[in-house]
């Protein structure tokens, strides 16, 4: 048994839509989802869920699935594969740390995140400026 969980927290839900203006038109403007960040050279926007860290995260390059908090994307997905899982994506570089997309011995999709790197920096309009630890 592991001494310490692998998944930290839930980082995002991941929805995808068929542009980000027409999924921010939905959830910010009809469902009053703040806009926390946007980066359209990944295709992807973050918006804040009032209780707490988690985002939702509208893409257009990905599909419907929850992002895990890992402290390594790398060594996580090691583990779930030493545990009898296998790795669908291996760990690469995103802006903001690495990731990795797994799936558990029962096919269950989990993308594994680390912020090794830090966090988006925006300007007033939610677009991404920077990343900064």
């Amino acid at each position: 048994m592991a001494k310490d969980p692998l998944l930290r927290a839930v980082d995002a839900v991941t929805i995808p839509v068929p542009d980000l203006d027409a999924g921010l038109q939905f959830y910010q403007q009809c469902l009053g989802h703040q806009l926390r960040w946007r980066n359209d050279e990944i295709g992807s926007a973050g918006l804040a869920l009032p209780d707490g860290k988690t985002e939702i995260v509208l893409t257009t390059r990905l599909g419907y699935e929850p992002n895990w908090l890992v402290s390594s994307a790398d060594a996580a997905a090691a583990a779930v594969q030493a545990a009898g899982g296998r790795i669908i994506v291996e760990p690469e570089d995103i802006p903001v740390g690495r990731v990795a997309v797994v799936a558990d011995p029962f096919g269950n999709r989990l993308v594994l995140l680390d912020l090794s790197k830090g966090h988006y920096v925006t300007d007033d309009a939610g677009n991404v400026t920077a990343v900064v630890r």
